[in-house]
């Protein structure tokens, strides 16, 4: 490249982005030279103002400053050996390796041959007008700024990083206290001695931190138990302290000298605090009192029907609530002593929970309801005092006043139901009732054919009150205690809501437990489930209903319309019962409720010739028991997942009370198989054989699985349940096809008769052939006595198909077309 001169005309053009990539070229020298002498010095300036030298010993601070000062003086030693001025020369050659091809130097040359050739000239003249129109576009080089290679570890980075740490944590004026270890340096400064200090309030307040140099005001508000924290620097007792917040006393051995170089205290009252000598300042402060929290009860407690308690309440702090608890405890004056309750009870903690509280959003005032289950704790509904308490971060506690209440709990209805949970009630109120809870749980059982529903309930009474007979002779203890207690509830749970497969059955229990809950005072709550649960039960009766009428003529006709009928009527009365009952005219309600079981019973139709078939009896009961065992499983599961804590450690808190319950409920299940398995029809069949042999396998299986139980083997006992309930399916279908086998060789239905149908011309299925193709025949396709019954589960398994909506559109079309039709 030829020497350039400013008076180049392309140079002139170029002039911006040559200047502009100069300064590029001087910034890139001056940091590859230098960076070394900044990282030095942003390192040594970030020790001085984080205070370092403050809590060093004073030789190791003046190694430091010799280091520091002899690092600057090398790193600027290379940095100027380093440094070289870009010239424009190299701005010019920087900028021209950006353009393709190099057009500045070309335009720069100059021609060597061919000058005389007019030729040559023109089409040099030519190659320059294209060089110089590309050299028009240049733009400024960017420099290389990049010191990756130069510095591989970074240590520019941590000097920065270390240098804004200080400036966010540190002080500028710390760097000046390095004057004072100067010897001389304490009498020779020319501002004399100085001082720093802080205000650190509680971290829970979310306020920040005052630096006192900062601060003109004399006065100052602070939260109470803010942290002061003063350094006096240069000669010891130049700046002394006073202050009267602290509310230490003279005679307090841990108060340090007032002319110490170091102060901290904790601001506990309204008081003055001052630092005298050269620069002292003086500064009025008034505490910010922290204000302990409110917690009130915001509305009645009450139970759901499932049991759960509900109680609103409120809480409030200056900065938040931190936690609280709700205390109960038992209200023994308010006790009516009586019956089981005559005895003094047994010794039992408090009940405490902790309260909810909001888990997003501000603690400081907020409103929550505390949801909890005491269904099965012994003072349920028994009159009880609730405390709540709330608590801050600075240690205050809050408590309301106790207010008495019956402990909210589930309510049970049925009488037997209700009459076993009293006794339980009695026997963990105190092991002395237990004689009289076997007495009484032995006379309420004296006629079950009058009481129990089903055996399984009757049962599993007789199996708890044998135990509990032969604890108490033995001497009762609490493990066993706890065991029955545990039984008798989930006999009471079964006793209420029972396994009511039904539809009738459901809705005559939906009216008892409406009215008990009437007369015996039930909440709102409480009346409004029973009451959808009425309207659910009545509703599955009239479906019911509708089922098992006659399939033909106008008899089917009259009965739907009959129906129909009936259901207005009885929503009406439904309707009218709810509106007496939200108007607390119970009198009137329960009368209503009565004419309404009347007019139930007077909708009962006929339901074909006698009751249900021996075989379909059969059927029910090992469907029962299946439901039974597959419940027992599920339970021991759950009871299974329950058994380890969060460490992995197994929780054997209570676990043997639940192994025994398990194990005997299991007995008694496999009692109630072996009874089932002596009545059981179409024994000499090979079907009714194979039904016989699948429900030994069941019965064994139940056997092993009880063993299991005793032997606290939930995995084995889990194991062989199952095969429990696959052997009684086994068992069910071959006693099903035993059934079917038994209808089909009944008089007309054999073998001969069908053939001599096929003889005469009919298909398969007994039709005549008719004309066009068409089939038809003037006898039903199934004979005997289920025909209805046969018919009736065809038509409800069609209304289950069409209600289920993952099936396809047109499927369901389809069924509902031949509910339509049929």
């Amino acid at each position: 490249m030829a020497n350039p001169t400013r008076s180049d005309p392309v140079l002139r053009k170029l002039a911006q982005p040559l200047a502009l990539t100069r300064a590029g070229l001087l910034a890139e020298q001056a940091l590859r030279a230098f960076w070394p002498l900044m990282t030095v010095a942003m390192a040594a300036l970030a020790a001085l103002m984080l205070g370092l030298q403050d809590h060093l010993p004073i030789e190791l601070v003046w190694g430091g400053f010799v280091i520091g000062v002899l690092g600057l003086i090398v790193t600027f030693a290379l940095g100027i050996r380093r440094f070289q001025w870009p010239t424009r020369t190299d701005a010019l050659a920087r900028l021209d390796a950006t353009l393709p091809g190099r057009p500045i130097a070309a335009i720069l040359d100059r021609q060597a041959i061919g000058a005389g050739d007019a030729d040559s000239v023109a089409l040099w003249q030519a190659h320059q007008a294209r060089m110089a129109q590309r050299a028009a576009g240049a733009r400024p080089a960017r420099p290389d700024l990049r010191l990756a290679p130069r510095d591989p570890y970074a240590l520019r980075y941590v000097a920065l990083l270390a240098l804004l740490v200080a400036l966010l944590f540190g002080s500028v004026w710390r760097v000046g206290t390095v004057a004072g270890m100067v010897p001389g340096g304490g009498t020779g400064l020319a501002s004399g001695p100085t001082w720093e200090g802080w205000i650190e309030p509680p971290r829970y307040t979310g306020k920040p931190t005052l630096y006192l140099s900062d601060l003109n005001k004399p006065d100052l508000s602070v939260p109470e138990s803010s942290r002061i924290i003063l350094r006096f620097y240069g000669e010891v007792g130049a700046l002394t302290l006073a202050e009267t917040v602290s509310g230490r006393t003279g005679e307090d051995a841990a108060i340090p000298s007032a002319a110490d170089p170091q102060q901290e205290f904790t601001v506990e009252r309204d008081g003055e605090l001052r630092i005298s000598g050269p620069g002292g300042r003086k500064w009025s402060i008034d505490v910010i009192k922290d204000i302990p929290p409110e917690i009130a009860v915001a509305g009645p407690a009450s139970a759901e029907a499932s049991g759960e308690m509900t109680l609103p309440f409120s809480a409030s702090d200056d900065y938040g609530v931190t936690g609280g608890q709700a205390v109960i405890a038992l209200d023994l004056e308010m006790i009516d002593r009586r019956f089981g309750l005559i005895p003094d009870p047994e010794p039992r903690e408090n009940i405490t929970v902790p309260l909810p509280l909001p888990i997003t959003g501000d603690r400081a005032e907020f409103g929550e309801t505390l949801v909890e289950n005491f269904s099965q704790h012994p003072w349920a509904n028994l009159p009880v005092t609730i405390t709540l308490t709330a608590n801050d971060a600075a240690g205050h506690v809050t408590a309301t006043a106790p207010f008495a209440t019956p402990l909210p709990a589930r309510r049970f209805f049925d009488p037997m139901a209700a009459a076993v949970i009293e006794q339980r009630r009695d026997l963990l109120w105190s092991q002395a009732n237990a004689p009289r809870v076997a007495q009484i749980l032995r006379a309420v059982s004296h006629r079950p054919e009058d009481i129990f529903r089903s055996q399984t309930t009757y049962l599993r009474l007789r199996v708890i009150l044998r135990r509990l007979e032969t604890f108490t002779h033995h001497g009762l203890d609490k493990a066993h205690r706890d065991e029955i207690a545990a039984a008798l509830w989930d006999l009471a749970v079964l006793l209420e809501e029972g396994d009511l497969g039904d539809a009738l059955e459901r809705l005559r229990r939906a009216q008892e437990r409406l009215s008990e809950a009437m007369k015996n005072g039930a909440s709102d709550q409480e009346i409004a489930d029973l009451m959808q649960e009425l309207r659910d039960a009545t509703q599955d009766y009239l479906r019911q209903l509708a089922q098992q009428q006659p399939q033909e003529g106008d008899e089917q006709q009259n009965a739907e319309n009959s129906i129909q009928m009936g259901q207005d009527d009885l929503q009406r009365m439904m309707d009218r019962i709810q509106e007496l009952m939200e108007q607390g005219r119970m009198a009137e309600a329960q009368q209503a409720l009565q004419e309404l079981q009347q007019m139930m019973d007077n909708m009962r139709v006929t339901q074909g010739q006698g009751g249900p078939s021996e075989g379909q009896q059969a059927m029910e009961g090992l469907a029962e028991t299946l439901r039974e065992q597959q419940g027992l499983s599920d339970q021991a599961f759950r009871d299974l997942q329950d058994r380890f804590g969060p460490n992995g450690a197994p929780g054997r808190d209570g676990q043997q009370d639940q192994e025994q319950t398990l194990a005997d409920r299991q007995r008694a299940l496999r009692d109630e198989l072996a009874r089932q398995q002596g009545q059981l029809p179409a024994q000499g069949s090979p079907e009714g054989d194979a039904a016989g042999r699948a429900l030994e396998r069941a019965g064994r299986a139940m056997d092993d699985a009880e063993t299991a139980l005793r032997e606290d083997d939930y995995a084995g006992a889990i194991d062989r349940q199952s095969e429990a309930m696959e052997a009684l399916r086994e068992g069910m279908r071959d006693l099903g096809e035993a059934l079917a086998q038994n209808r089909r060789t009944q008089p007309g239905e054999g073998e001969t008769g069908a053939g001599s149908r096929r003889a005469d011309g009919r298909d398969p299925l007994g039709r005549e052939t008719g004309q066009r193709g068409s089939v038809g025949t003037d006898q039903g396709l199934l004979q005997g006595e289920d025909i209805y019954r046969r018919a009736r589960e065809l038509l409800d398994e069609i209304r289950r198909r069409s209600g289920e909506g993952e099936r396809s559109k047109t499927e369901r079309d389809y069924l509902q077309r031949l509910l339509e039709r049929f």
